[in-house]
Order: C-alpha cells, then structure tokens, then sequence
C-alpha cells in the first residue's frame, strides 16, 4: 500500500511538471500572438494617421485653390459644432441657446449647409 501511494504521488509531481512546462509554453505562444496583434494595431493606426493628414492636406490645397475664406480656428470649431448639433436634429432655438448666440446668427452661419426638401424639385419643376 504505501508503494502504490508512492508511486502515485510521484506521478502527480511529473504530471504537475509537465502541466507547468505546457502553461509556460502556451503563456509564450499567446504573449507572441498578443505582440504580433499590437504590431498590426500599431500599423493600422498609423496608416489611418497618415490618411488623416493627407485628407487635412488635401482639404488645405482646396481651400486655397478654390481662394475661401475660412476664417479663424475659432470660428471654425465654432462651425463643426453648431453643423454637429444640428445634424443630430437640435433646433436653430435649441442651437442659439446651447451656444449663446441668436437665432439669426445661428441661421445665418447654417444657411450654406442646408439644402431645403424641396431644393431638388426647384430643378425638375423649372425645366
């Protein structure tokens, strides 16, 4: 009876050896795949970078092409909020208010980026 005891606990230590040697290289087999993937991530992000900058580019060039005006930093933040806002469907009321400006103004400065329901009609209707 106490070899069979022995024998068994000696077996246990050699399996418990080899599931620590299996761990271990399974542990390096996923820290590889998680260094490859973080690569590839890194990759990829910086390919989006460069597309960005080349769409910030490309946007300048036309600006100056086209020879507008777009007026300063400010303004233009300024802008991309209010077109923001009114994209997701605020009112000019609830827009002036957000932003403490008047509803005149607020309509005048989304007046050029707002095609109206019936813009397309126009067209069709007067040929």
């Amino acid at each position: 009876m106490d070899w069979a005891i022995a024998i068994l606990f000696a077996a246990a230590i050699v399996l418990l050896i080899i599931s620590f040697r299996k761990s271990k290289d399974t542990s390096k087999a996923l820290e590889q795949q998680i260094e490859e993937m973080s690569f590839t991530f890194m990759d990829e992000v910086n390919k989006l970078q460069q597309q960005i900058r080349h769409v910030e580019l490309d946007a300048e060039i036309t600006v100056q092409e086209a020879g507008i005006d777009v007026g300063t930093f400010a303004h233009r933040q300024l802008l991309r909020e209010i077109l923001e806002l009114n994209r997701r469907g605020y009112s000019f009321d609830s827009i002036a208010t957000k932003k403490q400006m008047s509803v005149e103004e607020v309509t005048q400065l989304l007046t050029p980026y707002i095609r109206t329901k019936d813009e397309g009609g126009k067209v069709s209707n007067d040929i």
